[in-house]
């Protein structure tokens, strides 16, 4: 008989009770943030004894391990999306909207990744490989712009300081831009979900936008 990819009954429970756990996760992560996050909090949510939940994650850090794992693979799916095939790179444009989109639509996750180190927690090496991706895909679409401008003296650093790339060939151009399309972006980004522009009298969104415009502008 043909091998089928249907889980047993058992297997459908565990995946459904676990399910509920980042569930619950991320409803603390939402109120109290993730360095607060108990597992024993949850079981008595759930209605479970403390070792009964250990079963289905056996650690805090293995349920916060497996929330970041979800964000950075829904991210780095979300800015694949933008780029049809390698071949043909997303623009930078597209990316910044589909970042900020992605953002918006849930910032707790954003932070989750990208606000405060949660104290005590050390990410596994495939969390990495998963960011590289995201990074990757950024990369791509700087190495595909034509460069402009003289070349500036952090171009010429990066020459020899570009481990945070990988075998990555973007010329060092491109890297310098790849940093400041990434942090700028990044950085209005969590102003803007923490709060901070409000009630200062103007759109996020435009502001976003003017910013995105300043990075693609031609260099003099």
């Amino acid at each position: 008989m043909a091998k089928t990819d249907a889980q047993t009954p058992r297997e459908r429970y565990r995946t459904q009770v676990r399910a509920e756990i980042k569930a619950h996760a991320w409803e603390q992560i939402a109120t109290a943030g993730a360095s607060a996050l108990s597992l024993n909090a949850i079981a008595k949510q759930m209605g479970m004894s403390g070792p009964a939940l250990y079963r289905y994650f056996a650690s805090r850090d293995e349920l916060i391990t497996e929330l970041i794992r979800e964000a950075y693979r829904s991210l780095a799916e979300t800015l694949r999306k933008t780029s049809a095939t390698d071949a043909d790179p997303a623009d930078l444009a597209g990316l910044a909207h589909a970042l900020r989109g992605w953002a918006l639509e849930d910032p707790q996750r954003y932070f989750l990744i990208y606000g405060t180190p949660v104290p005590g927690y050390h990410a596994p090496e495939d969390i990495t490989g998963i960011s590289d991706q995201i990074m990757k895909t950024l990369l791509d679409a700087c190495a595909a712009l034509t460069p402009d401008g003289p070349a500036t003296s952090f171009s010429a650093h990066l020459e020899d300081h570009r481990d945070w790339a990988g075998s990555h060939p973007a010329p060092p151009a491109a890297l310098h831009r790849a940093l400041a399309f990434w942090t700028r972006m990044h950085g209005v980004l969590s102003l803007e979900l923490a709060g901070h522009f409000t009630n200062m009298g103007f759109d996020p969104a435009v502001f976003f936008t003017a910013e995105l415009d300043e990075l693609l502008a031609p260099r003099a």
